[in-house]
């Protein structure tokens, strides 16, 4: 019985990939507007196309205050979004259905309580959010211009979804699913001491690669770290050798190397 389901499933999953098909005139013009797509092999891009159009089929795309969300538009997050997961699993992406595209960043209202009790609230501007089962929220021109911020090692979509990674094991704590306890330490130890560095780095007032935000705690450092390994990576394993080993061998690619 559990194989007649698994082959119904996996044919009721091939029927709704294939109506989300990626055309090829679509993905190459999609690939050209990112230079962090572009080195690629031919056989990763098409995997990556694959990869993006089971996306697609399993997630549902709402355009905020009016906004259109086109067929290219939803690509271009596709893509970005699985990128990371090029060489892992779609799985991981299945905590969340909803993904929300405002044209322009968004206003949160925070309510943080101190150690004494007291609630202080103010205003956050938000290029992305990702909560605990969805949705997924990103401002549409902030992924328009991934291209061009990928130098700064900017990337919302790739923020975003290496929170929905940080989050499958639990609330985000800068440390995805590990495959064994000695690894989940390791990754730790690795982590805590890029961010300590970077902390004491940020503290003497001296430059850094990574954008000061990652300072917040682990769960952002690991975002953000993950945003410049895929979008400004050369720079980054100069920077971060330690890091550029850890995200190597987690997400199975380098993309240094390309």
């Amino acid at each position: 019985m559990m194989g007649w389901w698994q082959r119904w499933k996996d044919w009721h999953e091939g029927r709704a990939r294939s109506r989300h098909d990626i055309p090829l005139p679509l993905w190459t013009a999609v690939m050209a507007r990112y230079p962090f797509l572009q080195g690629l092999s031919p056989t990763e891009s098409e995997t990556l196309r694959q990869l993006s159009s089971a996306f697609l089929a399993r997630k549902e795309f709402a355009g905020a205050q009016g906004l259109v969300v086109t067929d290219e538009m939803a690509v271009a997050i596709a893509a970005q979004a699985c990128l990371p997961i090029l060489y892992l699993d779609l799985a991981l992406y299945d905590g969340f259905v909803g993904i929300v595209v405002h044209p322009d960043e968004v206003v949160a209202r925070r309510h943080v309580t101190d150690h004494d009790g007291v609630v202080h609230e103010y205003d956050e501007w938000l290029s992305g959010e990702a909560m605990a089962g969805g949705p997924v929220m990103l401002s549409w021109p902030d992924v328009d211009e991934a291209g061009e911020l990928a130098t700064d090692g900017y990337n919302v979509v790739v923020h975003e979804f290496a929170h929905v990674i940080d989050m499958c094991n639990g609330e985000a704590d800068g440390v995805p699913p590990q495959p064994s306890l000695t690894a989940q330490t390791h990754w730790i130890e690795v982590l805590d001491g890029a961010l300590d560095d970077f902390c004491r780095r940020l503290d003497a007032g001296q430059p850094t690669l990574l954008d000061p935000y990652g300072a917040e705690g682990p769960q952002e450092f690991f975002a953000v770290a993950t945003e410049a390994f895929f979008v400004n990576p050369h720079p980054f394993r100069q920077h971060h050798p330690d890091l550029h080993a850890l995200f190597r061998d987690y997400f199975r690619q380098d993309p240094a190397e390309r």
